[in-house]
């Protein structure tokens, strides 16, 4: 059978946690079995997880925090890290480098021309879009990661969310009436956020800059901006060169200039959510 890609992602923690397992029982002279006793599980369990066959249960971090009392319920800590790991190994390439700039990032502008972003999807709309091809698991982990990525927005340093869409985007019929109700709600409550803004593009401009796809300009407070361009089967590329960052933020521009003012999009979007 071959190996779940994953494994290779994940072995490194589920491994630490089978040492640090290993290490505790060692030192409290234990055997598996006396260990397994004192646990309510099977020796056989605790030789899986030491030997690294299987990640850890939740309920078993717990248990060796209960038993053990190491500082600041280290297993827990560990199992969320390989929990966590496995979210990220259901990510697009690439695209997990491009979480990890975004969340040190303090201005994100963004166009979308399919589907509503990420950062302001409701949950059910996020499952309606992932779904495709997906089993339950990896779906659950590529749902439970983007509702992560979302907690930037609520910090108490956010981010600056410029946000354009394509008016397809709005109306698209993604899951049934009162998910996409719910969605369209979702992004009329995040622009009244002072760091929120979002614009619509009419469908009756034609042709406009947009119609290339969608991507996002990162800016930080200490380093030049980045941009990543969404591409087909969850490639997308990260552009790093200034002169092709400054592209992307001269197209951004140029599809804002197309859009309509942001009074008039949130009427448009509240338009299109009462006739859903």
């Amino acid at each position: 059978m071959q190996p779940d890609p994953g494994d290779f992602t994940r072995d490194p923690l589920v491994r630490a946690f089978a040492a640090l397992l290993r290490a505790y029982r060692e030192a409290a002279e234990l055997s598996r079995t006396q260990l397994a006793e004192a646990l309510g599980c099977t020796a056989q369990w605790i030789a899986i997880v030491e030997n690294a066959e299987k990640p850890p249960s939740e309920a078993f971090a717990y248990d060796l925090d209960t038993f053990f009392k190491p500082p600041v319920e280290t297993f827990h800590r560990m199992w969320e890290e390989i929990k966590r790991a496995g979210r990220h190994r259901v990510l697009p390439p690439g695209f997990e480098a491009y979480l990890q700039l975004e969340a040190e990032a303090t201005s994100i502008r963004e166009y979308e021309a399919l589907l509503v972003t990420g950062l302001l999807q409701t949950t059910p709309y996020a499952q309606d879009v992932l779904k495709s091809g997906q089993k339950v698991d990896a779906l659950d982990q590529l749902v439970a990661s983007r509702m992560d990525r979302q907690a930037i927005l609520e910090r108490d340093d956010p981010p600056r969310l410029w946000l354009l869409t394509d008016e397809t985007v709005i109306r698209r019929k993604i899951g049934d009436p009162a998910v996409r109700r719910d969605q369209l709600r979702r992004l009329l409550l995040a622009a009244q956020q002072p760091h929120v803004t979002v614009q619509v593009v009419r469908d009756d401009v034609g042709s406009y800059p947009g119609l290339e796809g969608s991507f996002m300009v990162l800016s930080f407070k200490n380093a030049p901006d980045v941009a990543y361009i969404e591409g087909s089967g969850g490639h997308g590329i990260l552009i790093q060169k200034p002169s092709e960052v400054e592209e992307m933020v001269v197209r951004f521009d140029l599809i804002r200039a197309a859009a309509l003012p942001e009074i008039e999009s949130l009427k448009l979007i509240a338009a299109v959510m009462e006739s859903t």
